[in-house]
């Protein structure tokens, strides 16, 4: 009876033992739970690190529903992370570095004062991209920028209306880094530290030949690792196919100039659609005048207020 007696007492105490155990192990996950986050709980870091300047190393190889499925993580993560300031698409002036002053004062009205208005739009993260270190295959990507010159073939909002989409599909995606509206406005889509989708099969011929970076193994080389494309918003009698039409406006011409000379690129990485285009198929801008933009991009200071390039991944 005794026996009996003690076995039930050691039974109840070592019940209460192991409830008071599991009280404290909760309390314990609970304190843990409020005071110290986990990965889970740390979206806005991630949102940060998505929205940076920084260089990805190389484009993943991994199968194409792993690279949809990346695509649309890193989407989800860009439109969350809100909308960028004008800072990040262009340096104030008092911090950027002059590249190469070749400005001569009063001698143009765009050297004195003259700034174009500027606006920011919405680009759907689908239709755009980071820049690499290395292509597809590990080599180096690390070319010096260029500036691809284009045109909309069609209205501005039409153009901004594209560019909004979301366009899951590679062959969709497609954007600038800047428009330039008929009314010498400039828009900014891409930040210059990012990928722009302005021209797939394309290559440009530099001083030490032919520079492309291959960064889908689905798709020839592009110049988009290493270029800024801004493209003109073109009149209205050149929605069509036509090899010509009017001509771009002269604030056109001085809001280039003006937004040119602030990437501090020099004359000869200054380039055209049609030159770096490998398909021949295409033409723009179509009736551009080089001696017009030249000669006011020549009164231009060149200040490097921005930067065609991302920064080293922490």
């Amino acid at each position: 009876m005794k026996r009996r007696l003690l076995l039930t007492i050691a039974l109840i105490a070592l019940c209460l033992t192991t409830f008071i155990l599991a009280v404290n192990d909760r309390r314990q996950l609970a304190t843990a739970q409020d005071g110290t986050p986990t990965s889970t709980l740390a979206p806005a870091a991630l949102r940060s690190g998505y929205a940076s300047t920084a260089c990805l190393i190389q484009p993943t190889k991994g199968t194409a529903r792993a690279r949809r499925q990346e695509m649309l993580q890193r989407r989800a993560q860009l439109l969350a992370s809100g909308s960028f300031p004008l800072s990040r698409f262009r340096q104030e002036s008092n911090s950027a570095s002059l590249v190469n002053d070749k400005a001569m004062p009063g001698s143009d009205p765009v050297s004195n004062g003259y700034a174009p208005r500027e606006e920011i739009a919405f680009v759907d993260p689908t239709n755009y991209g980071d820049r690499y270190l290395a292509d597809v295959n590990g080599k180096p990507a690390t070319l010096e920028p260029i500036v691809v010159l284009h045109e909309t073939v069609g209205t501005a909002s039409s153009a901004l209306n594209l560019f909004r989409a979301f366009h899951p599909n590679d062959n969709d995606q497609v954007s600038y880094h800047a428009l330039i509206k008929l009314d010498g406005t400039v828009v900014y889509l891409v930040p210059p530290d990012k990928r722009a989708y302005g021209a797939g099969n394309s290559v440009f011929m530099g001083t030490s030949g032919a520079e492309t970076v291959r960064t889908n193994a689905k798709f020839p080389g592009s110049v988009n690792n290493f270029a800024y494309h801004i493209s003109l918003e073109t009149p209205y009698d050149g929605s069509n196919n036509g090899y010509s039409h009017s001509g771009y406006t002269l604030a056109q011409y001085q809001a280039l100039s003006w937004l040119v000379a602030k990437t501090g690129v020099a004359d000869e990485r200054i380039t055209t659609h049609k030159a770096v285009d490998r398909s021949r198929s295409r033409i723009d801008p179509r009736s551009f005048s080089d001696t017009t933009f030249f000669s006011l991009l020549n009164a231009q200071p060149r200040r490097a207020e921005i930067a065609i390039r991302c920064t080293p991944p922490v």
